[in-house]
């Protein structure tokens, strides 16, 4: 392993972290979208493979934010 390869190893890993994040986000966006839509939290998670914590959580997120927020 040279230091270009390893060099374009952690740029992969750097892009793919970027990717990460913006689907964490969609998927953040989704799951509210579900919840506003009525979607059970049970069916929120057994979609997602979250806990109910973490759904209330993100669905929280969204309800915390004033109009003015968004």
């Amino acid at each position: 392993m040279d230091k270009r390869s390893l060099a374009q190893f952690a740029q992969r890993f750097r892009d793919a972290e970027q990717r990460t994040e913006v689907l964490r986000q969609e998927l953040a966006v989704a799951i509210q979208q579900a919840d506003t839509d009525d979607v059970s939290q049970k069916d929120i998670c057994e979609a997602t493979g979250y806990t109910r914590q973490q759904v209330r959580r993100i669905v929280m997120a969204v309800e915390s934010e004033g109009p003015d927020d968004a």
